[in-house]
């Protein structure tokens, strides 16, 4: 009996254990030009995982499109320059759009807009949707406490491309009047692996 006790008694003192970390997520656009493979840290951004992943299984992406490039060339009005491609929903889903989310910001994330990274565009903080960007190059100006935004709160990242750099520099140096690919660069597909 005192033996079952100081058993007890030992298992109650011990730490919990602690939670499995989530594990990636997987999720594959294909576009015209080729497919992107994006891995999602639902672990480090779990509410904009979540909110990006809603929006795959809800089959938003298929019929989206890559309709904007940034590079130096195309930004002569912002002083603080990134590289980025950005991507929207299908136009006809853009009505069932979720509710816009919080804003996980970097410094709390641990994440960084490095090269591949994939991130939510926003306008002020507390307002990104389903539109999704990729860094081309390493893009410190988009993390927390970054120049890019005047509300310097960044962006969300959430995920970084594993395969398919080549075809997010192909969108990037595809043809655009402005920042607006001309014409868009079509999402095929999107779906988990």
């Amino acid at each position: 009996m005192i033996r079952a006790l100081v058993v007890v008694a030992a298992l109650l003192a011990a730490p919990p254990a602690a939670a499995p970390e989530a594990a990636p997520v997987v999720v594959v656009l294909e576009t015209e030009l080729g497919a992107i493979t994006i891995e999602v840290d639902v672990a480090a951004a779990p509410a904009t995982a979540r909110n990006f992943l809603r929006y795959v299984d809800a089959g938003h992406y298929r019929g989206g499109r890559f309709h904007r490039t940034v590079r130096l060339d195309n930004q002569p009005q912002n002083p603080v320059k990134i590289e980025v491609i950005q991507a929207s929903v299908a136009a006809a889903r853009e009505a069932e759009s979720f509710p816009p989310i919080a804003l996980e910001r970097t410094s709390v994330t641990g994440l960084r807009h490095g090269d591949g990274v994939v991130s939510m565009a926003r306008d002020a903080p507390d307002t990104a949707t389903s539109d999704i960007f990729v860094c081309i190059g390493d893009q410190p100006e988009l993390d927390f406490g970054g120049r890019r935004n005047p509300d310097g709160q960044g962006f969300a990242a959430f995920g970084r491309v594993v395969a398919g750099m080549d075809v997010v520099r192909r969108i990037q140096a595809a043809p655009a009047d402005g920042q607006a690919l001309t014409p868009p660069v079509a999402i095929l597909g999107a779906g988990r692996r």
